[in-house]
Parts: structure tokens; sequence; C-alpha cells
């Protein structure tokens, strides 16, 4: 009897606990500690997100921040660039301009010589058709005079009484011997020749009418005839090679004012292209810029309003674990006494305690924990977490049925029946697991094998742009290496220019000096050999011997002043336009080894994320290898035999079976008699 009672204050004793454990007061101080749990936890992730996000916008705003100061200065190089190229269009424009002036002079006095050469040559060619036609005609009237001069006797000009030489030549023109033009011509001839001689001289009508005065008078004029052909023929050949020599050099001068008039408008244009590229990198630079200003504004904002947010939400979250606290300390100080009154052992009667006490010795019980262990055990051998996660439920449901006065039967045969048809649903699953195995890894392979794929592209455009890069950084040192060799040539151009300079500046002060020198004395000399009143007999005869000697001195220092002169002015000519040309050159280098430069950061700055990209791919390839070993390992390498997947379902179901056997067996025993209650909850006071 007393280890009755022993047991029965023991149980009194456990349901107290349970039921301070289980009151409404004692869940609300539960809920309340779960809550303040959530909200601190929920607090340190927030923390945690904010504190990654801060990072984040200070990292953000640092890359932005760059890159607004790198596109500040790309668009200040550009515009520097873009002036350059304007003022080298300005240049070469102007000398468009000249050259094309200076060609169409050329061109004009080409065209002025060549027509002046075509109408000397038709005077010419007319001039010496009329003196070959005079010298033919002469010729045959010097011969017929000569044939009628051979005959002997008294010639026919005699016995026609012709007295002059207009007379002889109407009587050979009646005689057919001449004709009428010959004659007129002939006529003309004398006329023009009596014209030219002097006043004093005798006229051809005054010429002796005798055959041997008129041959003499025609000889002389066929002599000027053909004195007159020989000069216009060599005027002719004077005027042919200077007009060869002026066409050759205005051909010249054009030829070359061509090439560097194409050479000039070649400058130009490169020139605009180098502009238009450089306004079109100009614009897009501009709006990244303004795009980055406007994303480092909205950058600050989002971050200002987060920190804002969260400054309130931690406020917030402060306030509600402090307004928690607060409730949970006034149930804890205040609801003691209140508990035990409605919730204590005094509301379990002895009758109540007695019920469950035998409930706990009933077989029942022994039945329901013999059918937990049956579950356990098996968990154990099949090594199952599924069949031990089952026990720890069987256990629960027994418990929570006890106390509520329910049948635990119920729930334990309903836990251990769904857990037998999930069994046997996961065996006949098991069929399909190869099937399954099989797909996986197909389209596993088939990632693998377009990762790979996409990896080896990058990898050639990585490497065909790095050797583009390098090719673009060998062209840049070969640049800037003329760059410094045109650099030290224009250096010695320089010196060279200022040694010639200064030579010429001391050798010209040397030749005036000694042209004042003698001019000076030539002055002296002459002054006083013209003097009259000289009080001896003066050297004049040494005297102008040493002034002509001293002249030629003056012509020598004259001619060797304006030489030097001339030189001087064409070297500084020759200088000047090298330099120039090293300018345009410098110029062209520096904007080569710019852009080149500028392509081969781009390229490097492609190169570089191209090889991020497929740091990326890499990655998913590995993500898609460590996946395919697993699955490998799971579908081929350690994969469980059907056969042996079989025999554990098997095993697990017979002894599921085993313990719902147990149950049902004690159930149908169980309801024959009169069934134990437990204890069902206790008794608020109203």
């Amino acid at each position: 009897m007393k280890s009755t009672i022993n047991a029965v204050m023991l149980l009194a004793v456990i349901a107290s606990a349970g039921a301070a454990q289980d009151s409404p007061v004692g869940k609300a101080v539960q809920l309340l500690s779960d809550l303040q749990a959530k909200i601190i936890k929920e607090g340190e992730g927030a923390q945690k997100v904010y504190a990654e996000f801060t990072e984040w916008c200070e990292e953000r705003s640092k890359n932005v921040g760059f890159e607004i100061s790198t596109g500040k200065s790309q668009v200040a190089e550009l515009q520097a660039a873009i002036a350059q190229e304007e003022a080298t269009i300005g240049s070469l424009t102007a000398q468009v301009e000249k050259l094309a002036g200076d060609i169409a002079i050329d061109e004009a006095d080409l065209k002025a010589a060549t027509e002046i050469r075509a109408k000397e040559e038709d005077s010419f060619t007319a001039e010496e058709k009329e003196l070959m036609e005079v010298i033919d005609t002469l010729r045959r009237a010097i011969g017929l005079i000569e044939r009628e001069m051979k005959k002997g006797g008294a010639s026919m000009l005699q016995q026609q009484g012709a007295n002059t030489l207009a007379q002889a030549l109407t009587v050979l023109v009646h005689a057919s011997m001449l004709s009428t033009s010959d004659a007129s011509r002939l006529t003309a001839l004398v006329q023009s020749a009596d014209e030219e001689d002097d006043v004093g001289a005798p006229a051809a009508s005054v010429y002796e009418s005798h055959s041997g005065g008129i041959l003499d008078t025609l000889t002389d004029l066929l002599e000027k005839a053909e004195e007159q052909l020989d000069a216009a023929r060599k005027k002719e050949t004077q005027d042919i090679h200077a007009y060869e020599m002026l066409e050759q050099s205005l051909k010249d001068e054009i030829k070359y004012g061509q090439k560097e008039l194409a050479e000039a408008k070649q400058g130009i244009a490169a020139a605009g292209s180098k502009k238009a590229s450089g306004e079109g990198d100009l614009d897009m630079t501009s709006k990244n810029l303004k795009e980055d200003i406007s994303t480092l504004s909205d950058l600050h904002h989002t971050c200002m309003t987060k920190a804002e947010e969260f400054e309130s939400e931690t406020k917030s979250r402060g306030e509600e674990l402090k307004a928690l606290a607060e409730a949970k300390q006034a149930l804890m100080d205040n609801v003691g006494g209140a508990e035990d009154l409605s919730y204590g052992l005094n509301q379990v009667s002895l009758l109540q305690l007695t019920r469950a006490s035998s409930g706990i010795t009933s077989s029942a019980t022994l039945v329901q924990f013999e059918a937990t262990r049956l579950v356990r055990d098996l968990a154990r051998k099949q090594h199952s977490t599924e069949l031990a996660q089952l026990a720890s439920r069987m256990g629960s449901a027994i418990r929570a049925s006890s106390q509520l006065g329910e049948d635990p039967f119920a729930k334990v045969k309903g836990l251990i029946q769904d857990m037998i048809e999930r069994l046997e649903n996961e065996a006949d699953q098991d069929a399909t697991k190869k099937a399954f195995c099989d797909t996986e890894l197909a389209e596993t392979n088939d990632k693998k094998a377009d990762k790979t794929a996409e990896i080896e592209k990058l990898s050639v455009q990585i490497d065909k742009m790095s050797s583009r890069s390098t090719q673009l950084k060998e062209e840049v040192a070969a640049l800037q290496k003329a760059l410094s060799e045109l650099a030290a040539a224009q250096a010695e151009m320089d010196k060279i220019r200022a040694e010639e300079k200064e030579l010429y500046g001391k050798n010209k002060a040397d030749m005036e000096q000694g042209l004042e020198g003698v001019k000076l004395a030539l002055k002296i000399l002459r002054e006083y050999y013209a003097k009259e009143d000289k009080a001896h007999a003066a050297a004049e005869g040494a005297g102008t011997s040493i002034i002509g000697l001293l002249e030629v001195v003056e012509s020598d220092f004259t001619k060797g002043l304006a030489e030097m002169t001339a030189d001087e002015q064409s070297a500084q000519a020759s200088y000047e336009a090298q330099t120039k040309e090293n300018d345009i050159e410098k110029t062209m280098k520096e904007q080569d080894v710019k852009y080149k430069t500028k392509e081969s950061t781009e390229l490097d700055k492609t190169t570089a994320e191209t090889t991020s990209d497929r740091s990326g791919v890499q990655a998913e390839l590995d993500a898609v290898l460590e996946y395919l070993k697993k699955m490998e390992e799971q579908c081929i390498a350690k994969a469980e035999t059907f056969a042996s997947r079989k025999a554990r379902f098997e095993a697990e179901i017979a002894g599921l079976k085993e313990a719902l056997r147990v149950l049902e067996s004690e159930t149908a025993f169980m309801q024959r008699g009169t069934s134990s209650k437990l204890l069902r909850g206790v008794r608020r006071h109203i």
C-alpha cells in the first residue's frame, strides 16, 4: 500500500510539473522568449545584409568615381586631339589653296607660252616657205641669165633693150623663162632691198643694163635671202630650246605642286577621319561620363535611403524587444500565484491520479513500448534514419493520445501503415532510378561539352586579342623610337643651323667690314689722284692700277657677300621646310602612338573582361563537373544494386508489419476489457 501511495505521489509531482509547463501562462512566456529570439536573429541577419550593402556602396562609389575621373581625362584628351586635327586641317587647307593657286598660275603660263610658241612656229613656217621660194626663184633666174651669157654674142636682154632689172625680168617673162609670179616676187625683193640700203646707195633702176650687172644684183639678193633664212632658222632653234626649257620647268613645278597638293589633301582627309573618329569617341565618352555622374548620384541616394531605412528598422526592432521583455517580466513577476491556483496540482483529483497510475502499469502501455522498440531496433539494424524518426513519432503519439484519453493504437498504426505504404512506393519508384541516372548523366555530359567548347572559344579570343595588343605595343615602341630619333635629328639640325647662323653672322660682319674698307680706300685714292694741284709727280699710273685692283676686290667682296647671304637664306628656308615636315611627321606619329596605345589598352581591358567571363564559365564547368561526379558516384561508382535495395525494403516492410501485428493483437484484447484512461487535462476555475 505504501509503495502504491509513493508511486501515486510521484505521478502527482510529474503531472504537476507537466501542468505548470503546459499552462497557458507558461506557453505565453515561451512564445515571448521564442519571439525575442526570432527578432534578435532577424536583427543579426539584417545587420549582416546591411554591412554587405554598405561595403557594396563604398566599392561601387569608388569604382564609379574612378570611371568619372577617367572619363573626364579622356574627354580632355579627345578635345585636345580634335583641336590638333582642326589646326592641322586649317594649315593643310591653306597649303592646298596656295598650291592650287601656284599650279593654276604655272598652267596659265604654260598655256600662254605654248600659244606664243605656236604663233612663232607658224610665223617661222610662213617666213621659211617664202624665203625658200625666193631663193628658188633667184637660183632659177641666175641660172637663166648664166645660160644666156654662155651663148656668147649680144644677149637676149641687150637685144631687147633691157636697161634695168625690172626690164630684164619683163624680158624673161615674155620669153617664158620666168613666171609672172616669180618676176613679181623678185621685183618686190629688189624694192625691199633698195629701201634697206643707205640714202647714197644707187637704186636698182640705175644698175648697168648689161647681163653682168643684173647677175651680180641677183647674186647679192640670193646671198641675203640665204642669210635671212639661216638667221630665221637659228632664231627658231633658239626659240624652241627656250620654250622646251620653260615648258620642262613649268611642268616640273606643276608635277611637284600636284604631288604636294595630293599629299596635303590626303593629310586633310586623314586629319578629317581622325577628327571624326575623335568626335565620335568624344560623344560616346561624354555620354558615358554623364551616365556615370547620374549613376553616382542615384547610388548616393539609394545608399542614403537604405541607411535611413536600416536605422529606422533597427530602432523599431529595439522597441519591440523592449516591449517583449517588459511583458515577459510582468508575467513572471505577477502571475505566479494565480497560475498555481488555476493550473496547479490542487486541481488534479486523487481518483485521476489513481487512474493514471493504473494506466501506466497496464499491458497496453507495454505493448506500445514493445512496438516502439521493434521499430527502433529495425531502424538500427537497417541504418535507416526514417525508421528512427518513425519510432520517435510513435512515442510522441502514444504520450499525446494517453494525455487526451484517446486510443493510442490508432495513431501508431496509422504511422506504421503510412511508412509501409511509402516504402512500397519507394520500392516501385526505384525501378525508374536507372532511367533518371541515364538522363541526368547525358544532360550533364552535354553541358560539360558546351562549357568546354565555350571556354575554348573564349581562349581563342583571348589569344587573338593578346596577340593584337602585343603587336600594337611593339608598333608603339617602334613609333616612340622613331619619335626619339626624329627628336634627336631635329636637335642636331637645330644645332647645325645655329652654328651656321653664328658663322654667317661672323663672316658677314667680316665681309661688310672688308667691303667698307675697300670702298674707303677707293674713295681716298680717287679723290687724291683726281686733284690737279699736286706738288710733285704723282705715280698716277701705279695709282690707277691699284684703283683697278681694288675695284676688282670690291666686286669680289660684293659678290661673295651676296652669295653668302643667298646661301644663308637658302639654308634657312631648307631648315624651316624640314622642320615643318618633322613637326607634321611628329604630330602624325604621336597621334598613332596615342590611338594605338588607346586601342591596346581597350584590348587589354576586353581581354581582362573576356578572361573574367572565361573564369565564370570555368566556374560553371567546375560546378557541372562536380555535379557529374556526384551523379556518377550515385549512379555508377557506388550505386546500390536493385537486389540489395529490394532486400532492404522487404526487411523494413516485414519489420513494420510485425510491429503492426503486435499492436493489432493487443487492440483486439483490449477491446474486451475496460480501457484505462490517462489524465485528460486540468479543469479551469470559472
